[in-house]
């Protein structure tokens, strides 16, 4: 049986792919803070023979060794790190203070990077490691600061460990969401400005759901995906990578900056 650890399971995409590597017959591991709503995921997935959960900082010192040992002994192996575990309303460079700084680097780059460290050695061919990033990786992004950085420096690691151990046949990609319906996004959608640079900007009409980037998760830990490596998928209706402006953006009064 294969076995999945999903950082930030807790809730939104994390539980999204949580759930959705459980459908496909996997064993799942769910880290994340909150231990009650942790309980929730073993709820939904409903075996317990085939989930588990921890209740870690994963900024910890001892956070990874910790998430691999509960994985080890209960499976005897890993298959999959989805590194999704992160933090959003980030400020721009200039507003951003040291702790905010450290604080989003440690949670979403050194986090991911040692917990790979750790469970890489547990992996064999047909392994993957999956680091759910941001479209803020690929365009930068307005006020994306410590946040853009670090997801920055996860798609670099995702290329790294794609070429250091694919020779392994251990693959490395990443997922780029865009502005995706999950609790940590509701309220920043009741800002008018953040609302229409993201719905009159996206060309496809609808912002992105859970299920979206569960699935692309999902595909590349299935065989569909086995010779992806070393990529990152965008999964955001075109947003970053088009010039689109809805009709109401195009015929709306514009205001001199």
């Amino acid at each position: 049986m294969q076995v999945a650890i999903v950082t930030g399971a807790s809730s939104g995409i994390g539980f999204g792919c949580a759930t959705k590597l459980a459908e496909m017959g996997m064993s799942v591991l769910g880290v994340g803070r909150d231990e009650s709503r942790l309980s929730e995921l073993e709820k939904a997935i409903g075996d317990p023979e085939r989930v588990a959960t921890l209740a870690v900082d994963l900024t910890a010192d001892d956070a990874p060794r910790r998430i691999v040992d509960t994985a080890v002994d209960r499976w005897g192996h890993v298959d999959f790190l989805i590194n999704n575990a992160g933090a959003g309303s980030p400020k721009p460079l200039h507003e951003t203070d040291d702790e905010t700084l450290d604080y989003f680097l440690n949670l979403m780059l050194r986090a991911p990077f040692r917990l790979a460290r750790d469970v890489i050695g547990h992996m064999g061919p047909g392994s993957a490691i999956i680091n759910v990033t941001s479209t803020f990786a690929v365009v930068g992004g307005l006020r994306g600061g410590a946040y853009s950085a670090a997801k920055g420096g996860l798609t670099a690691l995702t290329t790294h460990v794609a070429c250091q151990y694919g020779p392994q046949g251990i693959r490395c990609n990443a997922v780029a969401p865009g502005v995706t319906l999950t609790p940590m996004v509701a309220s920043r959608l009741e800002d008018e400005r953040f609302r229409k640079i993201n719905t009159e900007m996206t060309p496809y009409p609808r912002l992105g759901r859970v299920e979206d980037i569960a699935s692309t998760v999902a595909f590349l830990c299935s065989d569909g995906g086995s010779f992806i490596n070393g990529q990152t998928i965008v999964v955001d209706g075109g947003w970053s990578s088009t010039k689109y402006l809805s009709d109401f953006a195009l015929t709306s009064e514009w205001v001199a900056r």
